[in-house]
């Protein structure tokens, strides 16, 4: 009996043994708090836990892990397995997908926005790109065009937009300078502090990102058809996590990520924009509207040099730019 009870509890333990090494547990990194930006992200957890009965988790750390401009850094040396960030953040890091914020490049959905994205980060030299941060491009954070919101007087025509402090990152504060604006880069979450305080005037977001970080809170005015361009903001992944999974678990992650990219699109539009009128009329937030011949002005004084600008430099790093550029403006032309 002694014998029989032992080589139970053997049997038992060398069961949990084979079962715990089976498990996968991802930590991921993202920033601020849950929100449109993030919902694929959520989405994919839940649908990767569901499908391996448990077996590959995700933790879910929203600042927790590293600040949003240092999460490629902690991909790259493993710190955690799995990460978002903006290309606009760092773009000397990632400059093959900086591409997609250059301004009025044409986009109109964000379903287009993400087709494109999808192409781009297959793209051999966009893989080679992030490669050097042990980093593999997972899936997109498809976000509409930006627009600002701001305090004091509000603009009536892009002339009042000489001197105005504006926190815009990457082609849309390249487009702004255009028109007199002074840009300045900074996160997302350190925003309404500087708002406060004064150091910008009004802030470029989409829609999503002006409810969570609180600009409409002391915001006066926003603009409904500027529109110079979105932020590339892309989930990825180490390469030797990815690696290390067991061949199941690899296919379970892979297979997800068209359907949470779906379920982001649809809360994108559905929740969030649905939102985002309402909001404004709660707290009397003046809506700006230019004349179709001002923004067609604004358009072609940034599109075409910000491009140029973009291209010489980005082959003087030794990228294929001009190819990456005309790859992009290609599958907008084609409507992909």
């Amino acid at each position: 009996m002694h014998r029989l009870l032992a080589r139970t509890a053997l049997a038992t333990l060398t069961l949990a043994i084979g079962t715990e090494a089976m498990a996968t547990e991802w930590n991921v990194s993202l920033w601020g708090q849950r929100r449109a930006f993030t919902e694929h992200v959520e989405k994919l957890a839940e649908l990767v836990a569901a499908r391996t009965d448990g077996a590959f988790t995700m933790n879910i750390s929203y600042g927790g892990l590293s600040s949003n401009r240092e999460n490629l850094d902690g991909i790259s040396i493993g710190a955690f397995e799995m990460a978002q960030f903006c290309a606009g953040y760092h773009p000397d890091k990632n400059p093959s997908i900086t591409v997609l914020e250059l301004p009025f490049l044409g986009v109109e959905t964000l379903e287009q926005e993400a087709a494109v994205s999808m192409a781009l980060y297959q793209h051999p030299a966009a893989v080679a790109d992030l490669a050097k941060w042990n980093a593999v491009l997972l899936m997109p954070s498809p976000l509409p065009q930006y627009n600002l919101v701001g305090v004091g007087d509000a603009p009536e025509s892009l002339d009042d937009f000489e001197g105005l402090t504006v926190r815009a990152t990457g082609g849309i504060g390249a487009a702004m300078s255009t028109v007199g604006a002074v840009p300045t880069s900074m996160s997302a979450t350190e925003v309404r502090q500087a708002m406060d305080s004064g150091v910008v005037r009004a802030v470029s977001f989409a829609p999503h990102a002006h409810m969570s970080f609180g600009t409409i809170e002391n915001g006066e005015w926003w603009t409904t058809n500027l529109n110079p361009g979105t932020v590339n903001c892309p989930v990825v992944v180490n390469r030797d996590a990815l690696d290390a999974l067991p061949d199941d678990h690899r296919e379970v992650l892979m297979g997800a990520v068209d359907e949470s990219l779906d379920y982001y699109l649809d809360f994108y539009e559905n929740e969030t924009m649905q939102a985002w009128g309402p909001a404004l009329d709660e707290r009397e937030i003046e809506r700006i509207t230019f004349d179709a011949e001002e923004i067609s002005a604004f358009r072609e004084a940034a599109a075409a040099p910000a491009a140029a600008e973009w291209i010489e430099q980005n082959s003087a790093r030794g990228l294929p730019a001009q190819e990456l550029y005309d790859f992009v403006t290609g599958l907008i032309a084609d409507g992909s």
